[in-house]
């Protein structure tokens, strides 16, 4: 089969020959119509990703999930860390998702990363209930952009969104957001801001896709001053702005806020059921009712070696089509 291979550790994947996949107890033959390309697929193929770093390199498909067509003809998702971007992939029987009929491959390859990147953290490390105020730092981005639409179909009652792009920042406002603070305003300024929406309608829950510098800004506007404070979580998912912060104790000690993570590993079994049995579903018929928007770049897999660091336009996914 032909499909997207890296061959050396760190190298640019290549559209070649490679081996079919062997299908094995429990796992089901896909042919592959559509896959994209995260953050995610580009650090295990460079083997930077934590779920690949002990692991030793050898030629390896890329991609982690895809859409594609089943033997009997069924129009599915699927997830596998077999290697999606080729002609054929293998994955388990219960990581398949049936997709609507009227939803198309690129869009049905492309949503689901953005869906766990928002949703496991949104239903489950937040525990959001309906009214709750949300803020979505780095929200500018693919998977930021589905938190906001995400958050306001769960019900949230106002949704606060920061980022450094204007221009995308402000389109937020058309997928729900209640109000926009931009990451380019002096860091006083930024904190004042914070401070001011936090006294009006308190943060219960704080998205978070960057980290870094702008973490550090907002856990310093939330600390407390010695008396009751609003309890709010802090869900990290990203690390784009940087991997490690400086956190004072003291903003621990005189503030109720809780730190966590969400992402492979970080979910249990159940967790990861629901997502493939419920959340995925009704997010695909969302999309499939318009009610979920998003955009894709669609790249024909043979060009994958000139696209692979090609720079994409901004609030789009890359797609490979097979």
């Amino acid at each position: 089969m032909k499909a997207a291979v890296v061959f050396e550790k760190g190298s640019i994947p290549q559209y070649a020959d490679f081996p079919d996949p062997e299908v094995k107890e429990n796992e089901i033959l896909i042919s592959v119509k559509a896959a994209s390309i995260k953050n995610l697929d580009r650090a295990r193929a460079g083997g930077n990703h934590y779920s690949t770093e002990n692991q030793e390199h050898r030629p390896t498909v890329i991609g982690t999930d895809g859409a594609g067509y089943l033997e009997n003809g069924d129009k599915v998702y699927f997830f596998s860390k077999k290697g999606t971007v080729a002609e054929k992939a293998v994955a388990d029987k219960k990581m398949i998702i049936p997709i609507p009929e009227e939803l198309d491959f690129s869009l049905a390859a492309a949503l689901p990363n953005a869906v766990m990147g928002s949703a496991m953290a949104l239903k489950f490390k937040t525990g959001l209930q309906p009214g709750n105020t949300i803020l979505i730092n780095g929200a500018t981005g693919i998977t930021g952009r589905i938190a906001v639409q995400m958050a306001r179909l769960y019900g949230a009652g106002k949704i606060i969104v920061t980022g450094r792009n204007e221009e995308s920042l402000q389109s937020l406002l058309e997928l729900g957001a209640d109000e926009v603070v931009s990451l380019k305003l002096e860091g006083n300024d930024f904190k004042q801001k914070i401070k001011e929406i936090h006294k009006v309608t308190p943060i219960d829950a704080i998205i978070d896709y960057i980290w870094g510098h702008s973490v550090e800004m907002l856990l310093s506007a939330l600390k407390g001053d010695g008396t009751f404070s609003h309890k709010t979580k802090l869900v990290t998912i990203g690390g784009m702005s940087g991997d490690t912060i400086q956190l004072s104790s003291q903003i621990l000690r005189g503030t109720d806020i809780q730190i966590s993570g969400s992402g492979l590993g970080s979910w249990t079994k159940e967790e990861s059921h629901f997502l493939f049995s419920k959340i995925i579903p009704e997010m695909f018929q969302a999309a499939a009712e318009g009610k979920i928007k998003m955009e894709t770049q669609d790249v024909d897999i043979k060009n994958i070696e000139t696209v692979w660091n090609a720079e994409i336009q901004s609030g789009k996914r890359l797609v490979i089509r097979i």
